[in-house]
């Protein structure tokens, strides 16, 4: 996600002391974890596979080590190694600067009291962050767990060019049939999700009913597990939030040809490697260095590889053509009503500040405009047509969504409901139930007079994610029933306040020819200076 987003959702512990009652006996020993100010029992930074350092490096995850005594699971693992962004200015830290660790395979489990003696569904989180930055510790799954009775379970995994890379070199030093992989992340992110199988049990969770869900990047990936032959049988459910199910080939990836700006190969050779323990001996630092342009949050390293081990070597959107091409368990998948605001409001193109920080657009009518189009265009590639897809494939349980949510003040120049509207990302709040995701502008996003409407759309959502955790079929008493995709041509559930319409299900599906012929006939979509918005 964007940089904007920073104390995405701060914790809530008691300073971190172990509890007794939290103990539990994993498969690689004993671990204690915390309790939080609501009553969640919270045990965090748990390894679920070895370091990624030296050897490992672009391997397949290897199993985490045993421990003798009890280990600790009261603070969080590093981030796995990344370049900072804007989303990390709040916390000191500027631009382009190397963090964390090739040790942070690791997960944080959230479970409501006494889950220990039930089995409950189980909610697998994968961050966001473009696949480039971000960690579990920025979001906090413990109201979720109690007020949902489930068990949420929030993961990391190696990102930017150490979690995709495709070299000949590396897949001529592999030691198993999974080390020829590009797609290491999703390779982190399968062994994540074996150790769920093999350990949730003795945190209350059911093994047998295990929901993934993740917001852009990590919806990204929630597809690529749809898609992987590795992770059938590995979980129960799908929820794609704001995702997307483009890829590249491994020869693009590698530089053999396409037009990627920095695949592979040219890291490699900024290195001055061409052996795989040259590769797998360079600094991470040196290696950040080869494929850096500019602040590198947006760092173009080739992602989403289709390398023939995780993935199949067609496309990744036509693996649900057929539902002997993926994994057919229930899912559901779904946008923001103005999902690219987030990144039209951080692009000075179409945005200027006013006293040093206060957001306006330069021309309001052509920023509703083109951010209107390429959500629209969003939605439809990465809900629509893949809905279509699996519907005419004879895959009945897809749900579709779209969160409205737009309801924010403002601040003197600054009006966040038209700047951001209801914008990438701003759903997770309402999905976590915890009302922080912009920092310090927290205060004029989530205002009090909007409390009392936001908790109950917030707790709608939980209990609909939940309830489809638990059985495949999302409902919320109280809340309409939500149809499958394929109802009456194309049905999705609008999720918003009762002030602005509440939640409703919307009979329309958007499509491609028609976003072309509004956009054609919108005087909105072009500017004198710029010519028509499709060939900005």
């Amino acid at each position: 996600m964007a940089g904007l987003v920073s104390k995405l959702l701060r914790r809530d512990d008691r300073s971190g002391t172990p509890q007794l009652e939290t103990v539990r006996i994993t498969g690689q020993g004993e671990v204690i974890g915390l309790v939080a100010d609501n009553g969640a029992h919270v045990w965090r930074g748990i390894p679920y596979a070895a370091s990624t350092a030296g050897a490992n490096r672009w391997r397949a995850p290897r199993p985490a080590a045993a421990w003798d005594g009890q280990r600790e699971s009261v603070e969080f693992a590093p981030r796995c190694a990344q370049l900072t962004n804007r989303g990390d200015e709040d916390d000191g830290l500027e631009p382009g600067l190397v963090i964390g660790s090739e040790d942070c395979l690791a997960l944080d489990i959230y479970a409501p009291p006494q889950a220990q003696c039930h089995f409950l569904p189980v909610l697998v989180w994968i961050h966001g962050g473009g696949n480039v930055w971000c960690g579990s510790s920025l979001y906090d799954g413990s109201h979720l767990a109690v007020n949902e009775d489930v068990i949420v379970v929030a993961i990391q995994y190696r990102v930017g060019p150490l979690g995709w890379f495709a070299h000949p070199a590396l897949r001529d030093s592999a030691e198993q049939p999974e080390d020829e992989a590009a797609c290491f992340a999703i390779l982190d992110q399968i062994a994540a999700l074996r150790w769920v199988a093999g350990n949730i049990a003795r945190f209350g969770g059911d093994p047998d009913c295990v929901t993934i869900f993740g917001e852009s990047s990590g919806g990204h990936n929630v597809v690529a597990l749809l898609a992987s032959p590795l992770a059938a049988g590995l979980f129960h459910r799908a929820i794609i939030e704001s995702g997307s199910f483009d890829s590249v080939t491994r020869a693009e990836a590698e530089g053999l040809h396409g037009d990627l700006t920095n695949p592979s190969s040219e890291i490699a050779n900024r290195l001055g490697a061409t052996t795989a323990e040259e590769l797998r001996s360079a600094s991470v630092e040196d290696l950040y260095a080869a494929c850096t342009f500019g602040e590198g949050w947006f760092l173009d390293v080739p992602r989403m590889i289709r390398d023939g081990v995780v993935l199949p070597d067609t496309p990744l959107r036509d693996a649900f053509t057929s539902t002997a091409t993926f994994n057919t368990v229930p899912i559901i998948a779904g946008t923001t009503k103005d999902e690219m605001k987030l990144f039209f409001s951080a692009d000075d193109e179409f945005t200027t500040k006013r006293l040093g920080a206060l957001l306006v657009a330069r021309d309001e009518e052509f920023y509703d405009a083109i951010s209107e189009y390429f959500t629209r265009l969003w939605r439809i590639r990465a809900v629509n047509e893949p809905a279509a897809a699996m519907a005419g494939a004879g895959h009945g349980a897809v749900y579709s969504y779209r969160f409205d949510w737009d309801d924010s003040g403002r601040l003197l120049f600054m009006d966040f409901k038209k700047m951001f509207g209801a914008s990438h990302g701003f759903e997770i709040p309402f999905v976590f139930n915890r009302f922080e995701h912009l920092g310090d502008a927290d205060r004029f996003l989530f205002q009090k007079r909007t409390q009392e409407d936001r908790e109950v759309l917030s707790r709608a959502i939980g209990r609909y994610w939940a309830s489809f955790a638990r059985d495949g079929a999302p409902s919320c008493p109280g809340h309409p029933d939500w149809p499958a995709f394929a109802t009456d041509g194309g049905s999705y559930l609008r999720l918003d306040t009762a002030n602005d319409g509440g939640i409703t299900v919307v009979n329309d599906v958007d499509t491609l020819d028609r976003l072309i012929d509004d956009l054609r006939a919108d005087p909105d979509s072009t500017r004198p200076s710029d010519g028509p918005l499709s060939t900005r």
